[in-house]
């Protein structure tokens, strides 16, 4: 059964080790995993999303990926130009960076002595931490600007059903550097899995990462990423958040505005329909003065589906001069569906500009009439209500390329064509 679920350490010998240290910390996060299990309500992170009753709902059993993944009749986006990572089930598969200085750029596959050795208490970061062996480490060399986007090509194969995989991710822009990138999720899988991501970005002296995450179509994937982020002075991290058509997602980001006049945007557009369950958490930490972050997460909920936003910052003594800006707002289609909120300020700053606010409510009958008597069905009048409501966050993406390319996207989400 899922609620007793526990995966054997034997599980670890099958991974390549780099030796008796790195085994021991594998063990030491499996069997906190172990003991822990996957998370309930009555964890405060997770007071909305029970993992584990989630998964008791939906998988009769879930077992380590072992599968090689197979490259198949695999397509580039045609759009746009653009450089490219291919992942298969997680594992780097191969990259061109065609438009680029390949000096400037370093991609290798996943290596343990990339990351730190960090204790946690998130059973899914430990669960990562035992059993990750997949993923990739990038890095853009000081003073250099990538001519094009780099899209990252997750795809995940048909044969894959109840199946965890562990993947950890690594990206560092060096000083003066700027990367922008675009996450595509493609999922061939018909059946359900459960995709589990550690991913470390950091960002150094007057360094941009611009980043785009967005799927092909719907998918009964479950998906869990911890994206942990270190952002230097002068400096500026933006996430673009577009995951519609997800079965079940939880982004849990958190970044640490560690330099001055260092910047964080998060901004996120979703449609949410039929059972879909998707969660954004996020905890901006604000740790040195004169610093901003801007958080607007825009929500449409239909036909059972679940939305959930937890977001947080964080100022710090020292941290005077702080801006800081967040705000939830959803949109509610059918009775059936949620939305839950949990907006928080802890500051200990006095010198500061911080507020945050939520809203949730029903598509405004008025405007409905209104456009119905312009010659509209409801259906249409209110999927244009829609479509308005969320075109707010993508008329802030710059290429007017990649723009329509996710029009494209999200409004086959909507309409469904």
């Amino acid at each position: 059964m899922i609620e007793n679920f526990k995966i054997s350490l034997k599980e670890i010998d099958k991974i390549n080790l780099i030796n008796q240290e790195d085994k021991n910390y594998r063990i030491e996060n499996l069997e906190f995993f172990n003991k822990k299990g996957f998370p309930t309500k009555k964890e405060e992170d997770w007071k909305f999303s029970d993992l584990r009753e989630i998964f008791s709902k939906n998988f009769k059993k879930i077992d380590i990926n072992d599968a090689y993944p197979e490259e198949n009749n695999f397509r580039l986006i045609q759009e746009f130009d653009h450089n490219y990572i291919l992942l298969i089930n997680g594992r780097l598969i191969r990259s061109d960076f065609k438009f680029e200085d390949k000096n400037k750029i370093k991609i290798t596959g996943y290596k343990e002595e990339n990351f730190l050795r960090e204790k946690s208490n998130n059973p899914l970061i430990c669960l990562n931490n035992a059993l990750s062996n997949e993923g990739y480490n990038l890095v853009v060399e000081k003073d250099y600007k990538f001519e094009k986007v780099l899209v990252i090509y997750n795809l995940f194969n048909e044969d894959l059903s109840e199946k965890i995989l562990n993947n950890k991710n690594k990206i560092i822009v060096n000083k003066n550097s700027e990367l922008h990138t675009i996450e595509y999720t493609i999922n061939r899988s018909k059946n359900k899995f459960f995709n589990n991501t550690y991913e470390n970005v950091i960002l150094y002296e007057n360094a941009k990462f611009k980043n785009i995450c967005i799927q092909a179509g719907r998918s009964e994937g479950y998906f869990h990423k911890f994206l942990n982020g270190s952002i230097k002075s002068d400096s500026k991290y933006s996430s673009f958040i577009f995951s519609s058509g997800l079965k079940f997602n939880k982004q849990d980001i958190q970044i640490d505005l560690e330099g001055k006049n260092s910047d964080c945007e998060i901004k996120s557009a979703l449609f949410l329909n039929k059972e879909d369950h998707q969660e954004i958490k996020t905890i901006v930490n604000h740790l040195v003065p004169n610093c901003k972050s801007f958080q607007k997460i825009k929500s449409v909920l239909d036909s059972n589906a679940k939305g959930v936003y937890q977001g947080k910052i964080f100022v710090k003594d020292i941290a005077q001069k702080t801006n800081a800006y967040q705000l939830s707002k959803a949109l509610l289609i059918s009775e059936n569906s949620e939305f839950d909120s949990k907006p928080e300020l802890e500051i200990y700053a006095d010198d500061v500009k911080c507020s945050h606010g939520s809203t949730s409510g029903n598509v405004d009958e008025n405007s409905v009439h209104y456009l119905m008597t312009r010659g509209l069905t409801k259906k249409e009048a209110t999927q244009l209500l829609i479509n308005g409501f969320l075109k707010e966050i993508i008329s802030e993406i710059k290429s007017d390329t990649i723009k329509k390319f996710v029009e494209n996207k999200l409004e086959f989400q909507v309409y469904g064509y």
